[in-house]
């Protein structure tokens, strides 16, 4: 498999078999230390396991990540990341997750590293 990293503003793309295992260096590359692991409730299971791979770097699991992102769930997952103090998000799924992201990034304002499993095209656009 190829291996590339991909340096772009505001984007920096790193592509690669096993690069999960790279998450918390990355973390601390940015400067962060508190990440909110976002989710669908179908993806729980792999937050929890990117929360495990982070271990202190984790902040806690929000796995109620929802289609179109509705602003109530958006509304819970800045109280989840104000209540946790956690000072980024790490999205693990598709575009409803990517979304839910870049709604945090919006407000409160923390940064979002995410881990794209779909196509979805949200990960490479500021839309929400």
């Amino acid at each position: 498999m190829l291996e590339f990293r991909l340096q772009t503003l505001p984007w920096n793309v790193i592509f690669g078999a096993g690069k999960l295992a790279s998450l918390p260096m990355e973390l601390e590359s940015l400067g962060l230390e508190r990440a909110l692991v976002l989710s669908t409730p179908e993806q729980a299971t792999d937050a929890a396991r990117v929360a495990s791979l982070l271990g202190d770097k984790s902040a806690g699991v929000f796995a109620q990540a929802k289609m179109h992102v509705p602003v109530e769930v958006a509304a819970r997952a800045e109280q989840a990341a104000r209540a946790c103090k956690a000072d980024c998000s790490v999205s693990i799924g598709g575009g409803s997750t990517t979304g839910l992201g870049k709604a945090l990034a919006i407000n409160p304002g923390i940064p979002l590293v995410a881990i794209p499993t779909t196509y979805a095209g949200s990960e490479m656009t500021c839309i929400w």
